[in-house]
Protein backbone atom coordinates (compact mmCIF):
# COMPACT_ATOMS: atom_id res chain seq x y z
CA UNK A 1 0.00 0.00 0.00
CA UNK A 2 1.46 3.33 -1.00
CA UNK A 3 1.18 6.55 0.97
CA UNK A 4 -1.23 9.25 -0.31
CA UNK A 5 0.40 11.43 -2.93
CA UNK A 6 2.99 8.81 -3.89
CA UNK A 7 3.34 8.59 -7.68
CA UNK A 8 1.85 5.40 -9.10
CA UNK A 9 3.78 3.26 -11.59
CA UNK A 10 4.05 5.13 -14.85
CA UNK A 11 3.40 8.50 -13.17
CA UNK A 12 5.98 11.21 -12.50
CA UNK A 13 5.93 13.83 -9.78
CA UNK A 14 5.96 17.40 -11.05
CA UNK A 15 8.85 19.19 -9.41
CA UNK A 16 8.38 22.91 -8.95
CA UNK A 17 11.64 24.79 -9.60
CA UNK A 18 12.99 26.41 -6.46
CA UNK A 19 12.87 30.20 -6.22
CA UNK A 20 16.34 31.80 -6.15
CA UNK A 21 16.96 33.24 -2.66
CA UNK A 22 17.72 36.70 -4.03
CA UNK A 23 14.44 36.84 -5.95
CA UNK A 24 12.61 35.77 -2.80
CA UNK A 25 14.46 38.45 -0.84
CA UNK A 26 13.43 41.17 -3.29
CA UNK A 27 9.78 40.14 -3.09
CA UNK A 28 9.91 40.02 0.69
CA UNK A 29 11.34 43.55 0.78
CA UNK A 30 8.40 44.75 -1.30
CA UNK A 31 5.88 42.88 0.85
CA UNK A 32 7.46 44.37 3.99
CA UNK A 33 7.26 47.85 2.46
CA UNK A 34 3.58 47.41 1.59
CA UNK A 35 2.88 46.14 5.10
CA UNK A 36 4.80 48.97 6.82
CA UNK A 37 2.93 51.51 4.72
CA UNK A 38 -0.38 49.85 5.56
CA UNK A 39 -1.29 49.24 1.91
CA UNK A 40 -4.12 46.79 1.37
CA UNK A 41 -3.59 44.01 -1.17
CA UNK A 42 -5.72 45.80 -3.76
CA UNK A 43 -4.01 49.20 -3.37
CA UNK A 44 -2.36 50.07 -6.71
CA UNK A 45 1.29 51.10 -6.90
CA UNK A 46 3.42 52.59 -9.66
CA UNK A 47 7.07 51.82 -10.46
CA UNK A 48 9.20 54.76 -11.53
CA UNK A 49 11.18 53.09 -14.30
CA UNK A 50 14.07 54.45 -16.36
CA UNK A 51 14.80 51.12 -17.99
CA UNK A 52 18.03 50.80 -16.00
CA UNK A 53 18.98 47.83 -13.79
CA UNK A 54 17.61 49.24 -10.52
CA UNK A 55 14.12 50.09 -11.72
CA UNK A 56 13.80 47.04 -13.98
CA UNK A 57 14.74 44.70 -11.11
CA UNK A 58 12.16 46.51 -8.97
CA UNK A 59 9.53 46.18 -11.70
CA UNK A 60 10.21 42.45 -12.07
CA UNK A 61 9.86 41.90 -8.32
CA UNK A 62 6.68 43.97 -8.19
CA UNK A 63 5.20 42.15 -11.18
CA UNK A 64 4.95 39.07 -8.95
CA UNK A 65 2.16 40.82 -7.02
CA UNK A 66 0.07 41.30 -10.17
CA UNK A 67 -0.23 37.52 -10.52
CA UNK A 68 -0.08 36.40 -6.89
CA UNK A 69 -3.27 34.64 -5.78
CA UNK A 70 -2.94 35.63 -2.13
CA UNK A 71 -1.34 39.10 -2.44
CA UNK A 72 -2.57 40.33 -5.81
CA UNK A 73 -2.49 44.08 -6.40
CA UNK A 74 -2.46 46.37 -9.47
CA UNK A 75 1.10 47.34 -10.36
CA UNK A 76 1.83 49.90 -13.06
CA UNK A 77 4.91 51.78 -14.20
CA UNK A 78 5.81 55.30 -15.28
CA UNK A 79 8.61 55.98 -17.74
CA UNK A 80 9.92 59.54 -17.75
CA UNK A 81 11.47 60.71 -21.02
CA UNK A 82 13.68 63.69 -20.14
CA UNK A 83 14.61 64.29 -23.77
CA UNK A 84 18.23 64.89 -22.79
CA UNK A 85 19.72 62.22 -25.05
CA UNK A 86 19.23 61.61 -28.76
CA UNK A 87 17.86 58.11 -28.21
CA UNK A 88 15.68 58.94 -25.19
CA UNK A 89 12.37 58.29 -26.99
CA UNK A 90 13.65 54.96 -28.32
CA UNK A 91 14.80 53.97 -24.83
CA UNK A 92 11.39 54.88 -23.41
CA UNK A 93 9.61 52.78 -26.05
CA UNK A 94 11.90 49.78 -25.52
CA UNK A 95 11.40 50.07 -21.76
CA UNK A 96 7.62 50.21 -22.25
CA UNK A 97 7.71 46.98 -24.24
CA UNK A 98 9.88 45.26 -21.62
CA UNK A 99 7.57 46.32 -18.80
CA UNK A 100 4.46 45.19 -20.62
CA UNK A 101 6.15 41.82 -21.16
CA UNK A 102 6.42 41.53 -17.36
CA UNK A 103 2.64 41.70 -17.17
CA UNK A 104 2.20 45.03 -15.38
CA UNK A 105 -1.31 46.46 -15.17
CA UNK A 106 -0.42 49.66 -17.02
CA UNK A 107 2.68 51.35 -18.41
CA UNK A 108 2.61 55.14 -18.71
CA UNK A 109 5.14 57.24 -20.64
CA UNK A 110 5.59 60.91 -19.76
CA UNK A 111 7.79 63.40 -21.61
CA UNK A 112 9.14 66.31 -19.56
CA UNK A 113 10.96 69.54 -20.25
CA UNK A 114 14.12 69.98 -18.21
CA UNK A 115 14.83 73.62 -17.33
CA UNK A 116 18.18 74.16 -15.63
CA UNK A 117 18.48 76.30 -12.52
CA UNK A 118 15.45 75.01 -10.61
CA UNK A 119 15.69 73.63 -7.11
CA UNK A 120 15.66 69.95 -6.29
CA UNK A 121 12.35 68.45 -5.09
CA UNK A 122 12.71 68.10 -1.35
CA UNK A 123 15.49 65.49 -1.40
CA UNK A 124 18.30 67.93 -0.77
CA UNK A 125 16.91 71.48 -0.49
CA UNK A 126 20.39 73.03 -0.40
CA UNK A 127 21.41 71.36 -3.66
CA UNK A 128 20.03 73.63 -6.36
CA UNK A 129 20.92 74.32 -9.95
CA UNK A 130 22.54 72.18 -12.59
CA UNK A 131 21.25 69.64 -15.03
CA UNK A 132 20.84 66.80 -12.51
CA UNK A 133 18.76 68.89 -10.11
CA UNK A 134 16.58 70.25 -12.92
CA UNK A 135 15.97 66.76 -14.30
CA UNK A 136 15.11 65.50 -10.83
CA UNK A 137 12.60 68.31 -10.30
CA UNK A 138 10.90 67.61 -13.63
CA UNK A 139 10.90 63.85 -13.01
CA UNK A 140 9.38 63.96 -9.54
CA UNK A 141 6.72 66.42 -10.65
CA UNK A 142 5.72 64.16 -13.53
CA UNK A 143 5.74 61.08 -11.29
CA UNK A 144 3.47 62.80 -8.77
CA UNK A 145 1.06 63.82 -11.51
CA UNK A 146 0.97 60.28 -12.91
CA UNK A 147 0.37 58.88 -9.43
CA UNK A 148 -2.65 61.14 -8.96
CA UNK A 149 -4.03 60.30 -12.40
CA UNK A 150 -3.72 56.54 -11.85
CA UNK A 151 -4.92 56.67 -8.25
CA UNK A 152 -1.75 55.01 -6.98
CA UNK A 153 -1.24 54.54 -3.26
CA UNK A 154 2.51 55.00 -3.73
CA UNK A 155 5.29 55.40 -6.30
CA UNK A 156 8.17 52.93 -5.89
CA UNK A 157 11.75 54.02 -6.57
CA UNK A 158 14.62 51.62 -7.23
CA UNK A 159 17.45 53.33 -5.32
CA UNK A 160 19.98 50.97 -3.74
CA UNK A 161 22.44 50.89 -0.87
CA UNK A 162 25.18 52.08 -3.25
CA UNK A 163 23.05 55.05 -4.32
CA UNK A 164 22.66 55.88 -0.63
CA UNK A 165 26.43 55.76 -0.08
CA UNK A 166 26.97 58.10 -3.03
CA UNK A 167 24.39 60.51 -1.63
CA UNK A 168 26.17 60.62 1.72
CA UNK A 169 29.55 61.33 0.11
CA UNK A 170 28.05 64.11 -2.02
CA UNK A 171 26.52 65.60 1.11
CA UNK A 172 29.89 65.50 2.87
CA UNK A 173 31.51 67.23 -0.09
CA UNK A 174 28.95 70.06 0.14
CA UNK A 175 29.45 70.46 3.89
CA UNK A 176 25.82 69.52 4.55
CA UNK A 177 24.04 68.99 7.85
CA UNK A 178 22.38 66.01 9.50
CA UNK A 179 19.32 65.82 7.28
CA UNK A 180 21.37 65.85 4.09
CA UNK A 181 23.86 63.29 5.42
CA UNK A 182 20.91 61.06 6.33
CA UNK A 183 20.67 60.40 2.61
CA UNK A 184 17.51 59.30 0.85
CA UNK A 185 14.60 58.35 3.10
CA UNK A 186 12.75 55.08 2.63
CA UNK A 187 9.55 57.14 2.53
CA UNK A 188 9.03 60.65 1.16
CA UNK A 189 6.02 62.75 0.22
CA UNK A 190 6.22 65.14 -2.71
CA UNK A 191 3.32 67.20 -4.06
CA UNK A 192 1.02 65.19 -1.81
CA UNK A 193 2.07 61.81 -3.26
CA UNK A 194 3.92 59.02 -1.42
CA UNK A 195 7.30 57.79 -2.71
CA UNK A 196 8.83 54.59 -1.32
CA UNK A 197 12.30 53.05 -1.68
CA UNK A 198 12.06 49.33 -0.86
CA UNK A 199 15.53 48.36 -2.17
CA UNK A 200 17.77 50.61 -0.04
CA UNK A 201 19.20 47.52 1.67
CA UNK A 202 20.24 45.87 -1.63
CA UNK A 203 23.63 46.45 -3.21
CA UNK A 204 24.12 47.31 -6.86
CA UNK A 205 25.76 43.92 -7.36
CA UNK A 206 22.62 42.22 -6.05
CA UNK A 207 20.51 44.30 -8.43
CA UNK A 208 22.62 43.18 -11.38
CA UNK A 209 22.26 39.57 -10.23
CA UNK A 210 18.49 40.03 -9.96
CA UNK A 211 18.39 41.23 -13.55
CA UNK A 212 20.23 38.10 -14.65
CA UNK A 213 17.93 35.82 -12.65
CA UNK A 214 14.84 37.51 -14.09
CA UNK A 215 16.21 37.38 -17.64
CA UNK A 216 16.23 41.16 -17.99
CA UNK A 217 18.37 43.20 -20.38
CA UNK A 218 18.29 46.66 -18.80
CA UNK A 219 19.39 49.88 -20.44
CA UNK A 220 22.73 51.29 -19.32
CA UNK A 221 22.49 55.08 -19.02
CA UNK A 222 25.69 56.58 -20.50
CA UNK A 223 25.45 59.55 -18.13
CA UNK A 224 26.20 57.20 -15.22
CA UNK A 225 29.74 56.86 -16.59
CA UNK A 226 30.16 60.53 -17.59
CA UNK A 227 32.84 62.17 -15.39
CA UNK A 228 31.17 65.53 -15.97
CA UNK A 229 28.69 64.55 -13.26
CA UNK A 230 29.82 64.52 -9.63
CA UNK A 231 27.76 61.42 -8.84
CA UNK A 232 29.46 59.54 -11.66
CA UNK A 233 32.91 60.46 -10.33
CA UNK A 234 31.90 59.31 -6.85
CA UNK A 235 30.62 56.01 -8.25
CA UNK A 236 33.54 55.15 -10.51
CA UNK A 237 36.48 56.86 -8.81
CA UNK A 238 35.89 57.90 -5.20
CA UNK A 239 34.10 54.84 -3.81
CA UNK A 240 36.45 52.32 -5.49
CA UNK A 241 39.44 54.25 -4.13
CA UNK A 242 37.95 54.24 -0.63
CA UNK A 243 37.36 50.50 -0.92
CA UNK A 244 40.96 50.04 -2.00
CA UNK A 245 42.47 52.14 0.80
CA UNK A 246 40.06 51.40 3.67
CA UNK A 247 38.87 47.92 2.83
CA UNK A 248 35.61 46.47 1.50
CA UNK A 249 32.21 47.40 2.89
CA UNK A 250 32.52 51.18 2.60
CA UNK A 251 29.19 51.55 0.77
CA UNK A 252 27.40 49.50 3.42
CA UNK A 253 29.05 51.51 6.20
CA UNK A 254 28.05 54.84 4.64
CA UNK A 255 24.47 53.62 4.17
CA UNK A 256 24.42 52.49 7.81
CA UNK A 257 25.60 55.94 8.90
CA UNK A 258 22.81 57.47 6.83
CA UNK A 259 20.26 55.29 8.60
CA UNK A 260 21.56 56.35 12.03
CA UNK A 261 21.60 60.02 11.05
CA UNK A 262 18.09 59.73 9.63
CA UNK A 263 16.77 58.67 13.05
CA UNK A 264 18.67 61.53 14.68
CA UNK A 265 17.36 64.05 12.15
CA UNK A 266 13.79 62.82 12.61
CA UNK A 267 14.01 63.40 16.36
CA UNK A 268 15.55 66.86 15.96
CA UNK A 269 12.90 67.82 13.42
CA UNK A 270 10.12 66.68 15.78
CA UNK A 271 11.59 68.67 18.68
CA UNK A 272 12.11 71.72 16.45
CA UNK A 273 8.50 71.58 15.24
CA UNK A 274 7.31 71.58 18.85
CA UNK A 275 9.52 74.58 19.70
CA UNK A 276 8.35 76.41 16.59
CA UNK A 277 4.71 75.92 17.63
CA UNK A 278 5.53 77.14 21.16
CA UNK A 279 7.59 80.22 20.27
CA UNK A 280 6.43 81.48 16.87
CA UNK A 281 3.90 84.32 16.85
CA UNK A 282 2.36 84.87 13.43
CA UNK A 283 1.59 88.57 13.51
CA UNK A 284 0.21 88.49 9.97
CA UNK A 285 0.29 86.01 7.06
CA UNK A 286 3.68 87.22 5.87
CA UNK A 287 5.37 87.88 9.23
CA UNK A 288 6.48 85.71 12.17
CA UNK A 289 8.01 87.01 15.40
CA UNK A 290 10.01 85.33 18.19
CA UNK A 291 10.96 86.51 21.64
CA UNK A 292 14.70 87.13 21.27
CA UNK A 293 15.70 85.72 24.68
CA UNK A 294 13.59 82.55 24.31
CA UNK A 295 14.95 81.87 20.85
CA UNK A 296 18.51 82.47 22.00
CA UNK A 297 18.03 80.03 24.90
CA UNK A 298 17.34 77.10 22.55
CA UNK A 299 20.16 74.62 21.81
CA UNK A 300 21.89 75.58 18.58
CA UNK A 301 20.64 72.52 16.65
CA UNK A 302 17.02 73.28 17.54
CA UNK A 303 17.30 77.04 17.08
CA UNK A 304 18.56 76.73 13.52
CA UNK A 305 15.83 74.26 12.64
CA UNK A 306 13.21 76.60 14.11
CA UNK A 307 14.57 79.45 11.99
CA UNK A 308 14.51 77.22 8.91
CA UNK A 309 10.91 76.20 9.66
CA UNK A 310 9.90 79.83 9.99
CA UNK A 311 11.55 80.64 6.67
CA UNK A 312 9.86 77.85 4.75
CA UNK A 313 6.49 78.52 6.42
CA UNK A 314 6.69 82.04 4.98
CA UNK A 315 7.15 80.61 1.49
CA UNK A 316 10.93 80.81 1.43
CA UNK A 317 13.41 78.09 0.59
CA UNK A 318 15.53 76.10 3.01
CA UNK A 319 18.19 78.63 4.13
CA UNK A 320 21.86 77.80 3.79
CA UNK A 321 24.14 77.39 6.77
CA UNK A 322 25.70 80.79 6.06
CA UNK A 323 22.29 82.53 5.98
CA UNK A 324 21.30 80.93 9.29
CA UNK A 325 24.54 82.18 10.86
CA UNK A 326 23.76 85.68 9.60
CA UNK A 327 20.29 85.62 11.21
CA UNK A 328 21.71 84.22 14.44
CA UNK A 329 24.03 87.23 14.65
CA UNK A 330 20.90 89.35 15.25
CA UNK A 331 20.22 87.42 18.46
CA UNK A 332 23.24 88.93 20.19
CA UNK A 333 21.36 92.18 20.63
CA UNK A 334 24.19 94.38 19.47
CA UNK A 335 25.46 95.61 16.14
CA UNK A 336 23.22 95.78 13.10
CA UNK A 337 19.53 95.09 13.62
CA UNK A 338 19.15 93.90 10.04
CA UNK A 339 17.50 93.22 7.78
CA UNK A 340 19.33 89.99 6.91
CA UNK A 341 18.35 88.29 3.68
CA UNK A 342 17.31 84.64 3.92
CA UNK A 343 16.33 82.34 1.06
CA UNK A 344 13.25 82.94 -1.07
CA UNK A 345 12.67 86.65 -0.37
CA UNK A 346 12.40 86.24 3.40
CA UNK A 347 14.29 88.69 5.62
CA UNK A 348 15.04 88.78 9.33
CA UNK A 349 15.52 91.79 11.61
CA UNK A 350 15.71 92.63 15.30
CA UNK A 351 13.00 94.86 16.77
CA UNK A 352 11.99 96.10 20.19
CA UNK A 353 8.36 96.56 21.23
CA UNK A 354 6.78 96.87 24.66
CA UNK A 355 10.15 96.46 26.35
CA UNK A 356 10.82 93.10 24.65
CA UNK A 357 13.39 92.40 21.96
CA UNK A 358 12.07 90.27 19.11
CA UNK A 359 13.38 88.58 16.00
CA UNK A 360 10.99 89.19 13.11
CA UNK A 361 11.03 87.17 9.89
CA UNK A 362 9.04 88.63 7.04
CA UNK A 363 8.28 87.79 3.44
CA UNK A 364 9.15 90.61 1.06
Amino acid sequence: MTAPGTPQPGESRRIRPSLPPLVAKARKLLAATFSAEGLSDNAPVLIACSGGPDSMALAAAAAFFTRSRSKRRPVGAVIIDHGLQAESSAVAERTRQNLEALGLSAVLVRSVHVAQGTKAPGEQPSYAGGLEAAAREARYTALAEASREWGAAAVLLGHTRDDQAEQVLLGLARGSGTRSLAGMPARREFHGEVFLRPFLSLSRAEIEQLCELEGLNPWQDPSNADPAFARSRVRHRVLPELELELGPGIAAALARSASILSDDADLLDTLAAAEFSRLAVREEPARIAFDLLELRALPTALRRRVLALATTSLGGEQPSFERLLAVESLLEGRGSAGPVQLAGKVTGCRRRAGGYARLVLQQQ
